[in-house]
C-alpha cells in the first residue's frame, strides 16, 4: 500500500490543532537558517527546541552547504536570515559511496537507456569523515561572496544514537 494514502487522517488531527498557525510571518523569527541532512531521523525541531516560524529549514543528502547555497541566498536576501547553522550527524549515508561508484550504479541498472549518463554531470558531495565535513562546509560559507558577510555561521554534529548535538566551529 502507498503511503500517501495515510496522509488524509493526520492532517485532519493536525488542522484541528493549527491554531494560528496560518498568521506566522514569512521571515522566521530568530532570522536563522539550518542546513542539514535530510535522514529521516533527524527532528530539527524538536532536537533544537525551535518551533514552526522560527528557522528556515535547509534539507539535503549530508547537508551540504554547496547544494544549500540557493536556498541560504534567498533566505538571506529575500527574508532576512543572518545565522546558519549547519549540522551533519553521525551514522550518515554520505560517508557510505563515492561518486563514480554511484554513477556506475545508475549506468549499470538502466545500460540501455542513454538518458542516465546526465549522471556524469551530479557531483553526489560525499565525504569521508563527519568533523572535516562540517568544517569544510562552514569554511565554503564563510568564503562565499554570495553569502552576507555578517552572518553568523556555526557548525555542528548531531549525534542520531543519542540525540545530542555538539558544536565542531
Amino acid at each position: 500500500m502507498s503511503v500517501y494514502k495515510e496522509f488524509i487522517e493526520p492532517n485532519n488531527a493536525y488542522v484541528a490543532n493549527f491554531g494560528d498557525k496560518g498568521k506566522l510571518p514569512l521571515p522566521p523569527a530568530k532570522k536563522l537558517a539550518i542546513v542539514t541532512c535530510m535522514d529521516a531521523r533527524i527532528n530539527v525541531y524538536a532536537e533544537l527546541g525551535i518551533n514552526e516560524g522560527d528557522a528556515h529549514i535547509i534539507r539535503n543528502a549530508g547537508g551540504s552547504a554547496k547544494d544549500a547555497l540557493r536556498s541560504i541566498i534567498i533566505s538571506q536576501r529575500l527574508l532576512g536570515t543572518r545565522e546558519i547553522a549547519v549540522f551533519h550527524h553521525t551514522g550518515c549515508g554520505m560517508l557510505t559511496f563515492n561518486t563514480p561508484g554511484l554513477r556506475k550504479l545508475v549506468k549499470d541498472a538502466d545500460p540501455e537507456n542513454p538518458g542516465v549518463n546526465a549522471i556524469d554531470n551530479i557531483d553526489f558531495l560525499e565525504f569521508p569523515e563527519i568533523e572535516q565535513s562540517v568544517k569544510d562546509d562552514v569554511a565554503f560559507l564563510k568564503e562565499n561572496p554570495l553569502v552576507l558577510k555578517e552572518s553568523t555561521i556555526t557548525g555542528w554534529v548531531y549525534e542520531v544514537e543519542t540525540g545530542k548535538i555538539r558544536q565542531i566551529v
